[in-house]
């Protein structure tokens, strides 16, 4: 992904290594050394802005399809996506980018936060679908669905903090 390229100029390697060329503050490409951090934490932002417009999509058409037009929960997984998913990970390829905080630690923790959000979210579309299909569901179906997605923030929540705490860890030094 390259977001300006510079035409071949006769001292265009002295203006890449004085690091006053915009070429060295917006590209993102191997040329520039994007690193398999900074690929991942790409990857991870256009998943879940695939997934958001995926969520967003099926709330539409199914509520449409079913001719539902009460409240329902299928409508905050569009924005739990985009705004958990997409844009944390979007802010997290320029913190790396910055700061260079992925640790060897990263990965336990990211994977309790992807876990934590894909959790909540499936527990989102479970009662939403429900929820339009009119199914009645017992005391103990609800507590579980609420438990189960009550289990997804803590993860979620607590992978957040345990990331924010590794960044400030790393911007201190």
């Amino acid at each position: 992904f390259v977001v300006y390229r510079v035409p071949y100029k006769k001292n265009y390697k002295e203006k890449i290594s004085s690091g006053k060329h915009f070429h060295n503050v917006l590209c993102l490409s191997e040329a520039k050394g994007m690193d398999i951090k900074m690929k991942r934490y790409m990857n991870a932002a256009l998943l879940y802005a695939v997934l958001a417009m995926a969520g967003g999509v099926f709330y539409r058409e199914f509520t449409k399809f079913t001719g539902f037009t009460a409240k329902t929960t299928l409508s905050v997984i569009h924005t739990h996506y985009f705004m958990l998913g997409m844009a944390v990970f979007l802010l997290l390829l320029l913190l790396e980018k910055n700061f260079s905080f992925t640790g060897p630690k990263t990965g336990r923790i990211l994977a309790v936060y992807h876990t934590g959000l894909n959790l909540t979210v499936l527990m989102l579309a479970v009662r939403g679908i429900l929820q339009v299909l009119g199914t009645p569901l017992s005391s103990s179906i609800n507590a579980a669905i609420s438990g189960v997605a009550g289990i997804g923030h803590i993860l979620l929540g607590t992978g957040l903090v345990l990331l924010l705490l590794q960044i400030r860890r790393f911007m201190e030094k």
